[in-house]
């Protein structure tokens, strides 16, 4: 496109920025919503009617009709203009100017984009538990059309795996969409340095509660769209993007793309042309399939969107709890002490002699003299007698009894023999013996679990409450190992003192496992338990 075809284009564009912008946008979109109507042609008296009924100030006719020819110049071509000679009933009526305004295919496409950007600028976004839901049902629907429609009658409803490949589209790009603006809303609120406390504590309880219950759905629905993903070959996903090639070519213009057209060969398969545009199209679909996989599905190399999702949602709620705690401390109102020094020594240059200022001194630092270190027990019953209150001056308060022999001598100490140091190499050895017991029950429990080689599940006969208590714990690391699309994992211990070779089993059993707890069932798996890295105490 040439630059002066460019600059014709945009030129659309100018009435959102020319003076007396606000009218102009009023007019659009009393023209987009009439045509959401299905009403094509309006009369100025009809726009007239329109700006009042969208609760704004009046237009004059004569600014009207300014406006209306501004938006119908050819500079611009927002409205396309026409002779309005449907209401003419008199020859002097041929004289007046009468036209009827009409939307024009640019200047809709104009409004509609500024419409969208004023939307997308003032939405906060959301996190959709509903979008993961409708993407694993459409996801099983695609599934099931492929497996069997095809297998009972060798013909695929190509109307219906468009329609929900389509929608899986949608749905997929408004989960996306939405989550990066939602999560950059949140991340500006984390960020907000001046906002009202009342005001966010109560947002930051909502948006909390919304956080976790998403992370909730979002753990269980991403396994579920993960392991759908995964029962789809190359071949099913390319079949099924065909499909949607064929079926859009068909709608589409002369000379804007080249038709996809199936043809029967003798062997009943359907070959398809998608050379030029179409092999582009096609391009596309797989594209939008690979980005929902990359989306869900998680591999050696990187962390899937929805992880990623999951684990800045989660850092997004002790964030918000440190907004909170900065936000406490501003207003209550914590001084610098280097400004309490300050005022402090204004005070004392203030002061007019040295006694004052060494009273100033005790009073603010509480360095006066000791009184009395003891209290005898007749001043504390005749405390408790008088009720005094901790709010009581020392002035009217009992005077506390003084020893005579303080009195005497000013010192007092208590004669006798001091306490005994407490030996407790008792305990220490007692506590000892517990601890080598536990190391050698540990050491025996992991002898009682390793394996000698690799071993099914269904292979363990009844453990002991303490190993069964240490191969759960191995075996719960090892299972959770196994992501989707692994086949073999391996897992040590905290302390590096056993170490899990786990694997899958095509078309395990159930194995079931008995201990003196209960039992645990669940689908078999080949184990190698060995022991490394430590040395038995």
């Amino acid at each position: 496109m040439s630059q002066a075809a460019e600059e014709s284009t945009y030129s659309t564009f100018s009435y959102a920025t020319a003076p007396n912008a606000a009218l102009y946008r009023r007019i659009m979109l009393a023209f987009v919503r009439a045509k959401e109507r299905f009403t094509v042609h309006l009369r100025p008296e009809d726009v007239q009617a329109a700006l009042l009924d969208d609760g704004g100030a009046p237009v004059p006719q004569e600014q009207l009709a300014v406006a209306l020819d501004s938006l119908a110049s050819g500079a611009w071509g927002n409205l396309l203009a026409f002779p309005d000679s449907s209401r003419v009933t008199a020859i002097e009526d041929f004289y007046r100017r009468r036209m009827l305004y009409q939307l024009s295919r640019p200047g809709e496409a104009a409004e509609r984009a500024l419409r969208h950007y004023d939307e997308s600028f003032g939405s906060r976004g959301a996190l959709q538990a509903v979008a993961l839901e409708d993407i694993a049902i459409l996801l099983r629907s695609l599934h099931d059309a492929l497996a069997g429609e095809r297998s009972e009658s060798d013909a695929l409803d190509d109307h219906r795996i468009h329609q929900d490949l389509r929608s899986l589209r949608e749905r997929f790009s408004e989960l996306a969409d939405n989550a990066v603006v939602f999560m950059g809303s949140v991340q500006r609120s984390i960020d907000l340095q001046d906002a009202n406390l009342e005001a966010f504590l109560a947002y930051k309880d909502r948006l909390i509660s919304y956080l976790e219950r998403f992370i909730a759905d979002l753990v269980t629905r991403a396994a579920q769209i993960s392991a759908l993903l995964g029962e789809f070959t190359g071949d099913d996903v390319r079949l099924i993007c065909e499909i949607a090639v064929r079926r859009e070519a068909q709608d589409t213009a002369p000379g804007e793309l080249v038709p996809v057209s199936p043809q029967q060969d003798g062997a009943g398969t359907t070959p398809r042309d998608t050379s030029g545009p179409a092999e582009e199209l096609l391009l596309a679909w797989l594209r939008r399939w690979q980005g929902l996989s990359d989306w869900f599905v998680s591999t050696s190399a990187r962390d899937s969107e929805a992880k990623l999702l999951r684990a800045r949602a989660r850092s997004a709620i002790p964030a918000l709890l440190a907004v909170v705690a900065s936000l406490h401390d501003r207003h209550s109102g914590r001084s610098d002490r280097s400004a309490d020094f300050l005022t402090l020594a204004r005070w004392f240059s203030e002061l007019p002699d040295d006694a004052s200022r060494h009273r100033l001194w005790r009073t603010s630092f509480g360095l006066t003299s000791t009184r009395h270190l003891t209290v005898t027990p007749e001043t504390e019953d005749a405390w408790e007698r008088d009720r005094v209150g901790p709010s009581t001056p020392w002035a009217l308060a009992w005077p506390v009894e003084v020893s005579p022999q303080l009195r005497r001598t000013g010192s007092y100490e208590r004669r006798g023999r001091p306490h005994r140091v407490t030996d407790r190499a008792q305990a220490k050895a007692m506590l000892a013996v517990r601890m080598r017991e536990e190391s050698e029950q540990t050491a025996a429990a992991r002898r009682r679990i390793l394996t000698g080689g690799p071993v099914p599940l269904s292979a363990f006969t009844e453990l002991d409450t303490e190993a069964f208590r240490l191969f759960l714990a191995l075996l719960g690391d090892g299972v959770a190992a196994l992501r989707p699309g692994v086949e073999t994992a391996q897992v040590d211990t905290s302390d590096g003192g056993l170490r899990l070779v786990i694997a899958r089993l095509p078309d395990a059993p159930e194995a079931t496992l008995r201990t003196l707890d209960g039992t645990l069932t669940g689908p078999d798996h080949l184990v190698d338990i060995t022991l490394v890295g430590v040395a038995e105490t």
